[in-house]
């Protein structure tokens, strides 16, 4: 038995790709333009101690297992991996091919989430935002670009570049809150500052932009002094449940909705309230799901242990 055999067992044969296993076996459609490329026996032993994408995002995160060609083809796997179920004889011929070692749980990667405490207490959200966001500021300006700027953008038209779309996207903003001179803006999650920014030398507001991120702080206080908005724009690092010199005229929170959490809904949207001086405005901004659909961070997913942890899409009937 060939390791390729193994994983017809654990992913069948009617394979969308093709598998590359470390001892030169395959499986899969010879001309397929994908390959997933199985690098050593961890890989086996990741998705065999974990279940679901957990394992299969372990492996590949370790780089037991590799991508050469179209991911997407490979994320349709995701829905073969919940409930591996081998024949006593396939974990004895697995026993045979990699070794006792297959049957034990590798090493969790370094990379992923160890969150603890109550989920979206204060604590445990500080710890989940730095997960993300203070991996490098470097590494977001590759990403992002020039505008340092989180979250979809609004396009004009084909020709329009991603710093136009941002900026975009902060005018339509500014509109609907109906900002005006003298104002003071809040902005929750601020990211990298562009808001505040955008906002104080657009439409004169005073703004403070506050984030649980201590590489965002750094980078827009950086930002506001080389610009000249020192008087205008404040940067901290603050938990908006802690935020207290109310009432601002309005209230931006932009892609940060997303890291609340079900449970503290009700919460937010009070301390919004709150904060904001009546008749003034609140724009949410967050990513919603449809009704029916299922969350896209579940919690011994890829999303939730290695890129957004503690990540929550909510409903849209339920925002509303």
């Amino acid at each position: 038995m060939h390791i390729a055999d193994l994983v017809s067992q654990i992913l069948g044969t009617d394979l969308p790709l093709r598998v590359d296993c470390y001892d030169g076996s395959s499986v899969g459609p010879g001309d397929a333009g994908t390959r997933l490329v199985l690098r050593s026996p961890d890989a086996l032993s990741y998705i065999l101690t974990a279940s679901g994408e957990l394992g299969f995002a372990r492996a590949y995160v370790s780089g037991a297992l590799d991508v050469d060609g179209d991911i997407f083809e490979v994320l349709q796997l995701r829905d073969r991996l919940p409930d591996v179920k081998l024949e006593g004889r396939t974990w004895l011929a697995m026993a045979r091919l990699v070794g006792a070692g297959g049957f034990r749980r590798p090493p969790v990667p370094a990379e992923e989430a160890r969150l603890r405490g109550r989920r979206h207490s204060k604590e445990r959200d500080a710890a989940a935002i730095a997960h993300h966001y203070d991996l490098s500021n470097d590494f977001y300006r590759i990403v992002l670009g020039s505008s340092m700027t989180y979250s979809c953008a609004v396009w004009d038209d084909d020709t329009s570049t991603l710093e136009d779309a941002q900026t975009n996207k902060y005018e339509l903003i500014s509109r609907k809150l109906a900002l005006q001179p003298g104002m003071r803006l809040l902005d929750v999650g601020c990211g990298w500052g562009g808001m505040a920014m955008y906002a104080a030398e657009r439409f004169g507001v005073h703004a403070v932009g506050v984030t649980l991120s201590r590489r965002q702080a750094e980078y827009a206080t950086d930002a506001v002094k080389r610009a000249g908005f020192d008087d205008r724009v404040e940067i901290r690092v603050q938990d908006y449940r802690d935020v207290s010199d109310g009432p601002y005229d309005a209230i931006s929170s932009i892609g940060m909705f997303e890291h609340v959490g079900l449970a503290r809904l009700g919460e937010y949207f009070s301390d919004l309230y709150a904060l904001v001086r009546p008749e003034g405005r609140v724009l949410n901004h967050g990513i919603s799901r449809r009704p029916g659909s299922h969350p896209a961070f579940h919690r011994r997913g890829f999303i939730d242990r290695y890129v957004f942890p503690d990540g929550e899409l909510h409903e849209v009937g339920t925002v509303v």
